[in-house]
């Protein structure tokens, strides 16, 4: 079974587009991913997407 994440606000200003698509870095990639997993444990509860996306850029010394 798919969970999907909601209110997941994503900044794609360093993105590249290719053929109308969006293509995240691979770092903006695991951050998403990491970020996910924390709304995922959370039931996806509103309100802390952007709490999520800073955790896990932490995680990956990003910040």
């Amino acid at each position: 079974m798919s969970k999907t994440a909601k209110n997941i606000k994503v900044d794609i200003s360093n993105t590249q587009e290719t053929n109308d698509a969006i293509t995240l870095s691979g770092l903006d990639t695991k951050v998403t991913e990491i970020a996910y997993h924390k709304a995922e444990s959370r039931g996806f509860a509103p309100g802390h997407e952007l709490d999520d996306w800073l955790e896990a850029e932490q995680e990956l010394n990003l910040s």
